[in-house]
């Protein structure tokens, strides 16, 4: 690697005092990012991270390449039916962005999508958003809200320019393909048409960037005349609008972390006032479809009042919290956590997780009195490690479900279900260009032991003449653990770069997730938070001990509160790994979730708890934050640090004060920040690319690989 120094952050000592405990941060002055000197430090921290990476340039290249020759770069995504229109996303070589586009229904019974060709006109095609076009002059680009009126007339679209998840609203006619003067700023995503053209209702966020009050829009008429229908005053709460599948009724939804509120309006009088459906109750999550059963209306709810792997009732519209009213369609279980149901007009799809897999389901629904519901069918997939799950059904009275399936070693792949029959259609599996073959790969789960003895599930793939059996091999261990958020197998063009180079991907599914049901996510959050790192360690060593791999060739990788993840077992398990990828790494938790005045901070204090009324939490907040943990002459792994200037999720300044701090103990961590970027990194799909080729080519070095 090429000599040098490295940039040192200036100590300046900012006082934190809270529950009696003083903490002297000398870093807290880069949280300013309009002073020029913390934009000259960054500047600086940059180009100390390139002239570290610039022996890779060719590695960079090569794998950047390797991507986009493995790519189909003209494409069309698969054709989804609204109304009387086929919409689909053409991809153009040499374009960073889609366009979106639609051509007509041959006649009212026509579900089956037309087979487009990537590079032929369409006939009827009509262009109605090129993210090319919106993207141009800008350094970055995000559209938010994207939602077409039932006639199909209007488009609600809404873009970010500058990553800080701002997005500005427009309306545009798509007869003409001409924008409406309405022009709405500061928007949140999710933008959603009434039952027809009329009205666009639309969320905004309050000042610490929480979404909190949802707005109605008369088209053709100016936002100072906009309506707020819905503010939301608990700081813990966000909130969001849609509209049944079947147009009947408009909903607002609240949640918090643990908790949620639905309020519904009749779509057919959008100037009315919505209506709770179940009062909030501390704990009580619940989501609402609205379904046609045997010629009654009803609400169908899925919630967690009995059981924390939540049930599936049914209950009257017009009483919806009547108790003696509640009928248990799907009863709770204590092995199978339901996730969803969605309702069409002669079926539900179920979507859950069971043995750390997920599923998909169907129930046909009787049309006349008293028929009620039908066997649940679970779709078979035989595959060891998969997921699979629903997407891009919009239509009421629609005969198929649109389903995805992929895995570690097979493409993202498109079917139609038919109901009626059972058959699964093929439409489409993402093409991969040159000699791929998914038996040149295997992928495999293996348990390790947590400190207390759980057993945590690993995911691993890698090539059959690599195998882990035989000889230590070069592995990625990729965790996050929290929100319940569960991180599948799923397929990656851009991985084959790793695989292919002998290197084996694995995931932990550590506590804080969602794989195992409900109880693995509340075994690794607030003050059970430090099993998600445990979890991880454990799974590290698992991987040792089992002779898969060793120290030196196991890189940690992690993003957002993954990124915290990868701080805290920095802190605590160092010897164990010769790399840590840190991604927009929530590094600095008690300092961000003891300021109120930060964005979403309040609302997180339920995944974390309150450090800043709570002296208890305050502690154990403090025993694992990564930044406050960093601890003088530790024999650090190598770190890069990966952040974005304009997020407003994670802060650069967490990533940034942590780098420093490392710096000053003694290691030698790398910093790259985005300098036009937001939480999710660059956009356009060829700055992605050239981004996590650099994020392979350093993992690769440090696996002695490069």
């Amino acid at each position: 690697m090429p000599t040098g120094t490295p940039p040192i952050a200036q100590k300046i000592a900012h006082q934190r005092e809270h529950h009696g405990d003083v903490v002297i941060d000398n870093y807290e002055w880069l949280r300013d990012k309009e002073n020029a000197e913390v934009l000259a430090h960054l500047r600086a921290e940059n180009d100390w991270t390139d002239s570290q990476m610039l022996p890779l340039a060719g590695l960079q290249q090569s794998i950047f390449e390797e991507i986009k020759r493995r790519t189909r770069e003209t494409d069309l995504s698969v054709p989804v039916r609204q109304g009387a229109w086929w919409y689909y996303t053409r991809t153009i070589e040499g374009s960073q962005y889609g366009v979106h586009a639609r051509a007509p229904i041959a006649s009212p019974e026509d579900w089956n999508p037309p087979v487009l060709d990537p590079g032929v006109a369409v006939p009827g095609e009509v262009i109605v958003l090129d993210d090319n076009a919106g993207a141009e002059g800008h350094d970055f680009y995000s559209l938010g809200s994207f939602d077409v009126s039932a006639d199909g007339s209007y488009l609600a679209y809404a873009i970010d320019t500058v990553g800080d998840e701002r997005y500005t609203l427009r309306i545009r006619n798509l007869s003409t393909g001409v924008d409406l003067p309405d022009t709405i700023e500061d928007t949140s995503p999710g933008a959603t048409f009434g039952a027809d053209s009329t009205f666009v209702f639309y969320p905004t966020v309050d000042p610490s960037w929480r979404p909190d009050t949802i707005w109605r829009h008369e088209v053709g008429t100016a936002a100072s005349d906009d309506v707020a229908v819905f503010t939301e005053p608990d700081e813990r709460f966000w909130v969001g609008v849609g509209l049944t599948r079947s147009r009947r009724y408009l909903e607002i939804a609240a949640a918090s972390s643990v908790t949620s509120e639905s309020r519904l309006l009749d779509a057919s009088t959008p100037l009315g006032e919505f209506t709770v459906v179940w009062p909030r109750a501390e704990g009580v999550e619940y989501s609402l479809e609205h379904a046609v059963v045997g010629g009654e209306d009803l609400l169908l709810i899925t919630h967690n009042a009995t059981g924390d792997n939540f049930e599936l009732v049914e209950v009257a519209v017009d009483d919806p919290t009547h108790e003696s009213r509640h009928r248990i369609i799907l009863a709770h279980d204590p092995l199978v956590r339901l996730e969803g149901v969605d309702a069409f007009a002669g079926f539900l799809s179920v979507e859950y997780r069971r043995d750390a897999l997920s599923r998909v389901a169907v129930m046909a629904l009787g049309a006349t009195p008293g028929t009620g519901y039908g066997e649940l069918t679970e779709l078979p997939f035989t595959e060891t490690l998969f997921t699979v799950g629903t997407g891009g059904n919009p239509e009421w009275s629609q005969p198929t479900l649109r389903v995805g399936f992929t895995s570690f070693v097979t493409p993202s792949t498109v079917y139609d279900y038919v109901v009626s029959t059972g058959e699964l259609r093929l439409l489409k599996q993402q093409p991969v260009l040159g000699d791929y073959d998914p038996g040149d790969y295997t992928q495999r789960r293996e348990w390790a032991t947590a400190d207390d003895g759980t057993r945590v599930p690993l995911s691993l793939v890698y090539r059959r003449d690599r195998s882990i059996d035989d000889r230590a091999q070069p592995v990625i261990l990729y965790g996050y653990g929290s929100y319940e958020v569960s991180i599948d197998p799923s397929f990656s063009v851009a991985r084959l770069s790793l695989l292919d180079r002998g290197v084996v991907f694995a995931i932990a599914h550590v506590r804080g997730g969602g794989e195992l049901g409900r109880w693995w996510y509340e075994s690794g959050k607030t003050l059970t938070k430090r099993n998600t790192f445990s979890d991880f360690i454990a799974c590290a060593r698992h991987l040792i001990d089992i002779g898969a791999t060793t120290p030196d060739l196991l890189v940690a990788q992690g993003g957002s509160a993954g990124g915290l993840l990868m701080g805290a077992v920095a802190n605590q398990a160092p010897e164990l790994f010769a790399g840590i990828l840190a991604q927009v790494p929530f590094v600095d938790p008690l300092t961000s979730i003891l300021d109120p005045s930060l964005p979403l901070t309040v609302i997180e204090w339920d995944e974390w708890g309150d450090p800043l009324h709570d002296p208890g939490v305050y502690a154990y907040m403090k025993s694992y934050s990564p930044y406050e943990n960093v601890r003088d002459g530790a024999q650090y792994p190598r770190i890069l640090a990966m952040t974005s200037l304009n997020d407003t999720r994670v802060l650069y300044v967490e990533p940034a004060k942590w780098v420093a701090r490392l710096r000053e103990a003694g290691a030698n961590p790398l910093l790259k920040t985005e300098m036009s970027a937001g939480h999710g990194g660059v956009s356009g799909r060829y700055a992605r690319w050239k981004e996590t080729a650099c994020e392979y080519a350093w993992m690769l070095d440090v696996l002695g690989l490069a």
